[in-house]
C-alpha cells in the first residue's frame, strides 16, 4: 500500500482534532493512530480478513472473498487442538459447539475441575464460511492458529485468576435448558468485537437510541456493510477493531492475555509458512476485528521471533462435538436475547437478496441436497493496492432503506396469529397498531425502515398485557417468528464411541433417540426378555445424567429382584451434551460408572453412607462382587475414622439392606460386611456415651446407633463381640436432653436394666409434674424414635400418647398439642406407621365398641392361680404330637431314636415327672447356688 493512501483521511481527522479539542493532542494521537493500524494491517502481505462474531455481514464478505481469492491455505482464529473435529460438521445440524474437555487436572487447581472449553459455529458465521470451503475444496489446508485449550487455562492460572462464563447482557432474557447447552465451559470468542470502554458502549447506545449492544451493531454496521465491496468491509472493520482497542481500559491482566493470544496466533503463521514454503499472497488470515489491528513486534510475516510457546501441561485433553443453540450463544458470550436469532435471519435475506452462494459442506445435516458442483470460475483478485473507501464511507450519510411494507404486514399479522395461540386476546385492530407503531417508533430513532429490534417494541407495546396467559411473552413470539431459537444436533457418526454404543443398545426400544423431548418407553420384560438389557442401560444413564434425561415412571430397581414391566420419559436428545461427555470419560456407560463411583468412594470428604451407596450401586447396576468387595473395605477404613455418629441413620439403612441381599443371594456373607458389622459394633459401643451428651447429635442419629447395635447385636455377637461392651456404654450414658432420655430408657429397657413397669411409673411421673409437662412431647419424641432399635415397644408409646390425651386437661392440653404434632412430624414421619399400625391393633374398630372398650394397660391382672389354671392351652403340645405322631417320628428316626411313646402327664405334674426323669441340671443348679 503507498504511503500515500490516508493522507487526505488524515488531514481531516487532523483538523477536526483541532476543531473538538482546541489544538492537537491526544484526541489527534487517537484519530491518527487508528488510521495507523488500518494502513499497517492492508500492507500485511498476508492479507487480513477482520471478523466479527456470528456476523452476517462478516460471514456474507467471507464468502464474496473466497470465491474471488481462491486462497490455498487458510489461518483460522481458534484454538489449534480443535482441527481434527471439523471434518465432523457435517454429520451435524448446526448450530454446534466444538469443546474441548478435561475431567482430571494436571498443573491446574483442583478446584477448577472439570475444565471445559467451547467454540460455537452456526452457519452465518464467516468461520463456517472459510471451514467449509476449506473441507470441499481440493487442495486448500485449513490451519488452527489460536492457542490451545491448555494453554487458555494455563494463561488462567497464570494470573491467579479462574475463568468463569461471560454474564448475558439482557438480564430479562430467558435462561431456559436450551441457554444451559455449554454448560459452564469457557467461551472462546473467535472474533468478539464489543467496546471494552463503558462510557464508550453507553454513549453509542444513548446516541444511536437502541436498548442494547446487539440491536446498535445491526443498525450502524451490519446494514451499512451488507452491500460493501470488499475493501469497504475491510477498512471498515479494522477502523473498528482500532477504535475499541485504543479505548479500551488499561485492565493488565486482559491486556496481556490478548497481546499473548496475538503472538502465539503469527509464530504459528510464520513457522507453517517457513515449514511449507507458501506464498503469502496465496493465504487469508481470518482473525477477529480486534486482534486484526494489533501493535505487537511479533505481529506480520516479517515480525520478530521473540515469543517464547509454554509446553502443555500433563492434562490429558479430549475433544468431541456438542449440541448448541442460539440461546446458548447468547448467554455464554454476552449477548442480548434473540440476537444470534436475528442475525440468521439476516443472513438468510442477505443471501437471498445478494444473490451470494455461501458455502456449505458437502451432506451438512439440515440442508438440501445439492447436485454435483461446476467447478466456479476463479475471479482474479484485485491487483495494486486498494483505493481509500474510509473517507468516503465515513462523510457518506446513511442511506435510507426504503419500507417494505408487506414485510412488515406480514410480521404484524403473524405476531398477532401467534399471540392468539398463546392465549392473548390479540386482534386485527392489534395488528394495525403493531403496524403504526413499528414505523412510528423507526421515525422517533431516525430511522425510515422498522428493524426487527423496533418490530419488538412495537409488539411488546400493542399486545403484552399484565399477565402472560401462556409459557411465552411476546418477546420471546417475535423471537420464534425472525427464526426462533435453533438448537444443533451431533449426528450419530460423529458422537464418541460411548454415545453410539447407548444408541445401539437402546435400539430394541425403537424410539429416535435424538429428537428432542420427552419420549415414552414402555417395557415389558415378562414377555420380551431382551428388553431386560434395555432396563439396565436405562438405570444406569439415571444414575449418570441430569435429572429428567431418563426418568422412570413405573418399575423400581432394588437389590436381588427382578423386572418384569416399566415405564420411562426419555430426553436423551434433550440432554445430548451430557450424554457426550460421558463418553470424554469412557468407552462404555459401565466404565464410566465404575469411575465414578470409586471416585466418590475415595475422595477425602466420603462418608461411611456413601461408600456404602457406592457397594449398593456397584451391586445394583454393575452386579460386580470384585468391585463391591474392593468399595466395601473402604467403607470399613472411612468408618473406622469417623468420631461423631452423624451418618449412623444411612450406614443402618444400608447395611440392612446389604445383610438382607447376601443372607438370601449367596452361601456366606462376605468377609468386608463381616469386619464391617464387629468394627461398627465396638464403634458404636465407644462413641454412644459421647453422642447422648453432644448437643450437635440429633435424636434420631443417637436412635440410628442404638438400632445399628440392637439390630446387628446376634451376628457381631457371633462373630466374637463382647456384650458387656454394649451395657458398660449405656450404664455410661448421661443424657440431659428429654427425648435423648427417654431413649436411654427404651435402651435399658431392651437391655433389661429397666422394667416395663418402672418405665410406665416414670412416664405417670412426668404427667404429674406441672414442670415437665411441658416437655412431655419431647420424651414421646424420644420414644418414637426408639422404635428404630427396639421395634417391641410400639405399644408402650401408644399407651404414652393415649395416657397424656386422658390425664391432661384441656387448658395443658389444647397448647402442648401443637408441639407434640410438630415433633412427630419432624422428628419420626418415617416411624409413623409403625405406631400407627399398633394403634390400629390396640384400638377398638368401631365408635360404638368405643364405650366398653378398656385400654389393656389399665385391665386388671388376673390372680396368680387363674393363671397358672388358665395356663397357655395346657396339655394341647402333647395331645397335638400324640394325634400327629409323623414329623416326630421322623426327626426320632433321623437323630437314631427308637424309644417308644409314653402316655401323656398330667398337666399339673409335668414339671415333676421332668425334674425326676432328667435330674442333672436340677443338681448343677443346686451346686452352682450352694457355691456361690
Amino acid at each position: 500500500m503507498s504511503a500515500g493512501t490516508f493522507e487526505a483521511l488524515r488531514g481531516q481527522l487532523h483538523e477536526a482534532a483541532t476543531a473538538f479539542a482546541d489544538g492537537p493532542g491526544a484526541l489527534e494521537g487517537i484519530l491518527r493512530g487508528i488510521v495507523d493500524d488500518v494502513d499497517r494491517a492492508l500492507s500485511e502481505p498476508l492479507e487480513i480478513f477482520p471478523v466479527c462474531h456470528h456476523s452476517p455481514a462478516s460471514a456474507l464478505a467471507m464468502a464474496r472473498r473466497l470465491r474471488a481469492k481462491q486462497p490455498k491455505v487458510v489461518y483460522l482464529e481458534l484454538c489449534e487442538d480443535m482441527a481434527p473435529l471439523l471434518t465432523e460438521l457435517r454429520n451435524c445440524r448446526l448450530p454446534v459447539a466444538v469443546q474441548a474437555f478435561a475431567g482430571e487436572v494436571v498443573g491446574f487447581p483442583a478446584d477448577w475441575s472439570p475444565l471445559s472449553v467451547v467454540a460455537p459455529i452456526t452457519e452465518a458465521s464467516a468461520e463456517y464460511q472459510a471451514i467449509a470451503y476449506t473441507l470441499d475444496t481440493p487442495g486448500v489446508e485449513l490451519v488452527l492458529v489460536d492457542r490451545s485449550s491448555d494453554h487458555v487455562f494455563q494463561w488462567e492460572a497464570r494470573d491467579e485468576h479462574p475463568p468463569a462464563p461471560a454474564e448475558p447482557a439482557d438480564p430479562d432474557a430467558p435462561q431456559g435448558e436450551d441457554g444451559a447447552l455449554h454448560g459452564d465451559a469457557v467461551g472462546v470468542e473467535i472474533g468478539d468485537l464489543r467496546p471494552r470502554f463503558a462510557e464508550l458502549e453507553e454513549h453509542l447506545l444513548r446516541h444511536g437510541r437502541v436498548r442494547h449492544w446487539s440491536e446498535w451493531w445491526h443498525q450502524y454496521v451490519e446494514v451499512p456493510l451488507g452491500d460493501g465491496d470488499h475493501d469497504t468491509y475491510r477498512q471498515v472493520m479494522l477502523l473498528i477493531g482500532s477504535l475499541f482497542r485504543r479505548l479500551a481500559p488499561g485492565d493488565p491482566r486482559r491486556v496481556r492475555v490478548d497481546e499473548d493470544r496475538e503472538r502465539y496466533m503469527w509464530t504459528r503463521i510464520r513457522a507453517h509458512l517457513t515449514a511449507t514454503g507458501t506464498d503469502p499472497a496465496d493465504c487469508l488470515y481470518v482473525c477477529g476485528a480486534f486482534h486484526a489491528a494489533s501493535r505487537v513486534e511479533e505481529f506480520g510475516v516479517h515480525g520478530t521471533d521473540t515469543f517464547t510457546i509454554s509446553p502443555p501441561s500433563g492434562t490429558t485433553w479430549r475433544h468431541g462435538l456438542i449440541p448448541s443453540s442460539h440461546a446458548a450463544i447468547e448467554a455464554q458470550f454476552g449477548l442480548a436475547g434473540g440476537s444470534v436469532s436475528i442475525a440468521a435471519a439476516e443472513w438468510a435475506k442477505n443471501v437471498r437478496r445478494t444473490g451470494v452462494k455461501p458455502y456449505r459442506l458437502e451432506g451438512q445435516a439440515g440442508t438440501k441436497k445439492q447436485g454435483r458442483k461446476a467447478a466456479l470460475p476463479t475471479v482474479p483478485a484485485p491487483s495494486g493496492a486498494p483505493a481509500d473507501k474510509l473517507s468516503g464511507f465515513l462523510g457518506r450519510p446513511p442511506a435510507l432503506d426504503r419500507l417494505d411494507e408487506a414485510e412488515l404486514l406480514g410480521w404484524s399479522v403473524d405476531v398477532v396469529r401467534a399471540a392468539r395461540r398463546n392465549g392473548y386476546l390479540a386482534s386485527t385492530a392489534d395488528a394495525i397498531a403493531v403496524f403504526e407503531t413499528s414505523i412510528l417508533l423507526a421515525g422517533m430513532r431516525d430511522r425510515a425502515k422498522p428493524t426487527p429490534y423496533d418490530f419488538q417494541d412495537a409488539a411488546v407495546t400493542c399486545i403484552e398485557k399484565d399477565v402472560v396467559p401462556g409459557r411465552r411473552d411476546v418477546r420471546r413470539l417475535v423471537e420464534s417468528m425472525m427464526g426462533g431459537d435453533r438448537v444443533g444436533q451431533v449426528g450419530y457418526d460423529a458422537l464418541p464411541p460411548l454415545a453410539r454404543d447407548v444408541h445401539d443398545r437402546l435400539a430394541p426400544l425403537a424410539l429416535r433417540l435424538q429428537q428432542r423431548g420427552v419420549q415414552r418407553a414402555l417395557l415389558d420384560i415378562a414377555s420380551r426378555p431382551e428388553l431386560e438389557a434395555c432396563s439396565d442401560v436405562l438405570w444406569i444413564l439415571r444414575r449418570l445424567l441430569p435429572q429428567g434425561a431418563a426418568r422412570p415412571i413405573m418399575g423400581e430397581r432394588r437389590l436381588g429382584e427382578r423386572p418384569i414391566q416399566e415405564s420411562w420419559d426419555l430426553a436423551l436428545g434433550t440432554h445430548q451434551r451430557a450424554l457426550i461427555e460421558l463418553g470424554y470419560e469412557g468407552v462404555s456407560i459401565e466404565q464410566v460408572l465404575e469411575q465414578r463411583l470409586r471416585r466418590t468412594a475415595y475422595d477425602p470428604r466420603a462418608t461411611t453412607g456413601a461408600v456404602l451407596e457406592t457397594v449398593e450401586d456397584a451391586l445394583l447396576h454393575l452386579r460386580s462382587r470384585r468391585l463391591a468387595d474392593e468399595l466395601g473395605t473402604r467403607a470399613l477404613e472411612v468408618l473406622s475414622r469417623e468420631r461423631s455418629v452423624d451418618g449412623a441413620p444411612e450406614v443402618l439403612r444400608r447395611v440392612r439392606r446389604l445383610l438382607a441381599y447376601h443372607r438370601t443371594h449367596e452361601p456366606a456373607l462376605p468377609a468386608w460386611i463381616e469386619s464391617f458389622v464387629t468394627t461398627g459394633y465396638a464403634h458404636y459401643c465407644t462413641l454412644l456415651p459421647t453422642a447422648f451428651t453432644d448437643e450437635d447429635a440429633t435424636v434420631r442419629q443417637v436412635g440410628a446407633t442404638l438400632g445399628f447395635l440392637f439390630s446387628m447385636e446376634g451376628l457381631a455377637l457371633s462373630l466374637g463381640c463382647d456384650r458387656t461392651q454394649l451395657e458398660l456404654a449405656v450404664a455410661q450414658s448421661r443424657p440431659e436432653d428429654p427425648a435423648k432420655t427417654a431413649l436411654l430408657w427404651a435402651a435399658r429397657t431392651h437391655l433389661g436394666t429397666l422394667s416395663r413397669t418402672e418405665l410406665r411409673a416414670r412416664c405417670a411421673d412426668l404427667l404429674g409434674n406441672p414442670l415437665v409437662v411441658p416437655s412431655y412431647p419431647r420424651y414421646l419424641s424420644g420414644f418414637l424414635h426408639a422404635l428404630e432399635p427396639v421395634p417391641a415397644l410400639a405399644d408402650f408409646v401408644v399407651e404414652a400418647v393415649s395416657q397424656a390425651f386422658a390425664r391432661l386437661p384441656d387448658q395443658v392440653l389444647l397448647p402442648w398439642l401443637p408441639s407434640l404434632i410438630t415433633s412427630l412430624r419432624s422428628g419420626g414421619a418415617e416411624l409413623a406407621p409403625l405406631l400407627i399400625r399398633e394403634a390400629d391393633r390396640l384400638f377398638p374398630g368401631r365408635l360404638a365398641a368405643l364405650d366398653a372398650w378398656t385400654p389393656p394397660w389399665e385391665a386388671p391382672p388376673p390372680p396368680v392361680g387363674e393363671q397358672a389354671a388358665a395356663g397357655p392351652h395346657a396339655g394341647q403340645g402333647a395331645a397335638l404330637l400324640a394325634a400327629h405322631p409323623a414329623a416326630c417320628d421322623a426327626l426320632a428316626g433321623l437323630l437314631g431314636c427308637d424309644d417308644p411313646w409314653q402316655p401323656a402327664p398330667a398337666a399339673t405334674s409335668r414339671g415333676a415327672v421332668l425334674l425326676s426323669a432328667h435330674p442333672v441340671t436340677g443338681e448343677a443348679l443346686a451346686a452352682l447356688l450352694t457355691t456361690g
